[in-house]
């Protein structure tokens, strides 16, 4: 039987959003323990390092050495870091034409037009 005083268990996509967006809070890169503070003191400081190191691993942030520790900068807004997502999925595939298909036909209208507008836009942005 569980403990009921004990939290459920966070998933490591949850553990990261709630990092990240408490880097993008930030006035500037911040260590480790200013985001472990920032979150309430809820989660381990060396949690806190792994899921950096992990965010790091992914280049989802950057990190520079302050001391003998680091300062950590997140290296995409949340529309990057999904658009990112996307490239590495699509990457991992063998039918690019196939994925890609399968993707636009799922879309609705709305989307599907402002896809085509910003297709228009890059490939005009591209003729200059």
């Amino acid at each position: 039987m569980t403990d009921p005083r004990q939290r459920p268990r966070r998933g490591q996509g949850e553990l990261e959003a709630l990092v990240l967006s408490a880097l993008r809070e930030a006035d500037g890169p911040a260590t480790a323990g200013w985001v472990q503070e920032r979150l309430g003191g809820d989660l381990a400081y060396t949690t806190v390092i792994t899921i950096l190191t992990r965010l790091l691993g992914k280049g989802a942030v950057t990190r520079e050495r302050v001391g003998r520790s680091f300062a950590w900068t997140p290296a995409a807004d949340q529309a990057g870091l999904a658009a990112r997502k996307m490239r590495k999925v699509l990457d991992a595939e063998s039918d690019r034409e196939a994925v890609l298909a399968s993707f636009l036909t799922g879309l609705g209208p709305d989307d599907e037009r402002l896809l085509r507008e910003l297709l228009e836009q890059a490939h005009g942005e591209g003729e200059d």
